[in-house]
């Protein structure tokens, strides 16, 4: 079986027996927190739970290594639209220990992009277009620079509300252990 029909499947029984009743809750963060972490699959389970969130508590954002590289890009929208439109009213961003960005290799990865058949001509025709692919996937080299790194972009921004703490930790994905890295309360 394949997974499209694995997943929905399993929704069809899912729907039947009632089983979103207990998820059930509104689009306002009950804690009025937006998180942005990391896509890790450790982190699924482990983030919420480490942290005491429930469905219903917090906007989760997750992107690859919960960095924001573009300020006017798509995460940082989605920061500002829990902020002004869903009641947030601060932000976590939490990276993790031995995470993928931190051993991404660019010319690596380019490298895989090719394996899989897109061609030079496209790859030329994005570097020319102003894209540098090498930067654009480049990751980091220490976590915790990722995180300050990314605190720095949301609060530098000029439509964050000056009372919003942005904070910045680090947890692992062994134990759910966090490190607090910014202390957002500090700043405001």
């Amino acid at each position: 079986m394949n997974h499209i029909s694995e997943i929905l499947e399993y929704n069809r029984q899912f729907v039947q027996d009632k089983e979103y009743e207990a998820y059930r809750t509104s689009k306002f963060p009950d804690k009025k927190i937006v998180v942005i972490a990391c896509m890790d699959t450790r982190l699924t389970e482990l983030l919420p739970k480490a942290m005491n969130f429930k469905n219903g508590d917090v906007k989760l954002i997750k992107n690859a290594g919960a960095v924001i590289s573009q300020p006017f890009g798509s995460v940082m929208r989605s920061v500002l639209v829990a902020i002004y439109e869903l009641q947030a009213d601060e932000v976590f961003v939490v990276g993790h220990l031995d995470c993928g960005m931190a051993s991404l290799n660019s010319d690596e990865m380019i490298g895989h992009i090719k394996e899989r058949g897109v061609s030079e001509t496209v790859l030329s025709t994005l570097e020319n277009s102003g894209i540098k692919l090498s930067k654009w996937l480049r990751g980091f080299n220490n976590v915790n620079d990722a995180i300050i790194h990314t605190v720095n972009v949301i609060n530098k921004h000029p439509l964050l509300p000056a009372d919003v703490p942005v904070h910045g930790m680090v947890i692992d994905p062994e134990n759910g252990a966090l490190d607090l890295i910014v202390d957002g309360y500090e700043n405001i």
